[in-house]
């Protein structure tokens, strides 16, 4: 057996708007976020990991912000892309460990939706989809409420 491990960060600042998108799942927010795409700092953090895993590059390369076919995409294209690649080299997703860090919105609400989201993009049981938050206890960028960011770790087996 063959395991290779990847993995991602993203952020995005806030901007206009009255939603976020995480993992799939819309949230209400007095905020939206700053991106090409529809923003998704969670399904951008698992791309860049699953990409990362197999030492394919990342989500920049593959799906640039300078090519207009990316602009407010559906952030599951850029992980439907990622999975499609590590099914070619004949590699499934054993499971992967999301955190969101934020001051909000609250992810507890939402985990459950967005954990089955992402078990579907990946196609594992939701039991091999870990998703947790946290703040940064009022530092930085996230803690001033200025945006929101994600990581992901993926183990992935041949």
């Amino acid at each position: 057996m063959s395991l290779r491990i990847g993995q991602g960060l993203d952020v995005h600042a806030f901007g206009p708007g009255d939603h976020v998108i995480l993992g799939g799942v819309r949230i209400d927010h007095d905020h939206g976020v700053v991106a090409h795409s529809d923003g998704d700092v969670l399904l951008h953090a698992l791309t860049d990991a699953l990409l990362g895993a197999l030492a394919l590059g990342d989500i920049g390369q593959w799906f640039p912000p300078s090519d207009a076919r990316w602009a407010d995409a559906d952030s599951a294209q850029f992980v439907e892309a990622a999975m499609a690649a590590i099914g070619e080299h004949g590699y499934r997703v054993n499971n992967v460990d999301l955190t969101v860090l934020a001051e909000a919105p609250k992810l507890a609400p939402h985990s459950q939706a967005i954990r089955a989201r992402i078990a579907g993009l990946l196609d594992v049981d939701i039991s091999r989809v870990g998703l947790k938050a946290t703040t940064t206890e009022g530092l930085g960028l996230v803690g001033r409420r200025e945006g929101i960011a994600a990581q992901a770790i993926v183990l992935l087996w041949q």
